[in-house]
């Protein structure tokens, strides 16, 4: 095993170092309005006329950061630092606090709407740029914001967030526009936001309310006897039929195969997801690394007993809490997050099943899921590697699930192989 997880850390440190980190240090930064550029097609060739979305902004300045912070690149925070410029000037709102969703490439107003979602990668991105450049307007930008959800969207009833608000903090309508509706998604990214938060500011107001965020998730959002996560819920917690979102939920994204019925179904990529980032948000609080180690396993052992292909590798997107997968389609971030989440799993729980898991999940991802001469993952895939939707950079994916997941697999693996 020790060998062949060293073959697997050469090959994964050689795909981030000489192949996804030089695309982006090349094409990542908008030379001409700033910001940044993340619509590539399969060949790298960029779409010039792209809008820019807060998430795609946010996850390019988390990227650039946290390569400066965790991989020691300090050449990257020039090119964090004008994205930050870029955000705070086209993004934030002036006249009710919070960030838009989205700009055209020249950062005019296309879309003034609140959606949690990428509130919280602001924070996620700005508290990552203070951790790695030291300065403070990132802190300060991100500590804005927490408060401003503290204030519009924390449901003090039922507990958890509002998800989707209009441009003045008040809630979207119900239905498409989801103002109804929470999301584990979101709740997720939440409790990824408030961990850097945290480990950026010590403060323990931010402490408190990710704790809070973890028992939410954990409390109402998890099905522990099933082993798997729900996807979307009432406002008081009752699971409802995944649909699609205004903004967030597929609304805006080809993702190839769809449930023809909406139901209750689980993503296998997200909760292997939610396995490494609990943990994370574990060992920033400074709490035993056991805490949460049976939903680690639960989690864990759902997604390989559903949700894993075995004779291919590689995971699916979607499927029932109990049974076969109904979308066997392979997508980037899943597989990128899954990689991450087994070899927390193994650290975690010393089963070498989930190391096992790893090695076939990077064998599938480095065959058919990498575009190795173009240095970056495709977006879409069949079960059996069959190219679906080959661009390799869209208004939703830039450098976060690729970049982290190489970076996190290529440390962690350094770290296990010297043990």
């Amino acid at each position: 095993m020790k060998e062949r997880l060293r073959e697997a850390y050469r090959e994964i440190s050689e795909h981030l170092n000489c192949e996804l980190i030089p695309f982006w240090e090349k094409n990542g930064v908008d030379p001409v309005f700033g910001g940044y550029l993340t619509t590539f097609d399969e060949n790298g060739k960029v779409k010039e006329d792209e809008d820019k979305y807060i998430v795609t902004q946010t996850r390019m300045i988390w990227g650039y950061s946290a390569f400066a912070r965790k991989l020691g690149r300090k050449e990257f925070l020039p090119k964090a630092k004008q994205g930050v410029e870029f955000f705070i000037r086209h993004f934030w709102d002036q006249k009710y606090g919070g960030w838009y969703w989205k700009t055209t490439r020249d950062g005019s107003l296309l879309d003034n709407g609140k959606v949690v979602y990428g509130q919280t990668f602001a924070i996620y991105a700005l508290a990552e740029y203070t951790l790695a450049s030291g300065d403070q307007i990132g802190k300060e930008y991100a500590c804005k914001t927490f408060d401003l959800l503290q204030k519009y969207c924390a449901d003090t009833r039922y507990g958890g967030y509002m998800e989707n608000m209009e441009p003045d903090w008040s809630p979207s309508e119900a239905g498409f526009a989801a103002g109804d509706l929470k999301s584990l998604d979101i709740h997720m990214h939440t409790l990824e936001a408030f961990t850097t938060l945290y480990e950026c500011t010590g403060e323990e107001i931010h402490r408190r309310k990710l704790q809070e965020v973890i028992d939410i998730v954990l409390n109402h959002m998890v099905d522990l006897e099933a082993g798997c996560g729900c996807n979307q819920f009432g406002l008081d917690f009752q699971t409802k039929p995944a649909i699609n979102i205004r903004r967030t939920w597929n609304a805006e994204r080809e993702t190839g195969e769809v449930i023809d019925q909406p139901m209750d179904t689980t993503s296998y990529g997200h909760n292997v997801e939610l396995v490494w980032l609990l943990n994370r948000a574990v060992k920033i609080m400074g709490l035993s690394e056991d805490e949460y180690c049976q939903v680690t396993k639960k989690l864990t052992d759902h997604a390989l007993k559903y949700g894993f292909d075995y004779e291919k590798g590689g995971v699916y997107r979607d499927g029932p809490h109990i049974g076969a997968p109904l979308v066997r389609d392979k997508e980037w971030w899943q597989n990128c997050e899954s990689l991450v989440g087994f070899l927390d799993a193994y650290e975690q729980l010393k089963d070498p099943k989930y190391a096992e898991a790893f090695i076939q999940n990077w064998k599938f991802d480095t065959a058919y899921m990498i575009n190795h001469e173009v240095g970056e993952w495709r977006q879409l895939l069949k079960e059996d590697g069959t190219v679906i939707i080959p661009q390799i950079g869209n208004p939703w994916k830039a450098m976060y699930h690729t970049g982290r997941s190489m970076m996190e697999c290529s440390l962690r693996l350094q770290k296990l192989l010297a043990d």
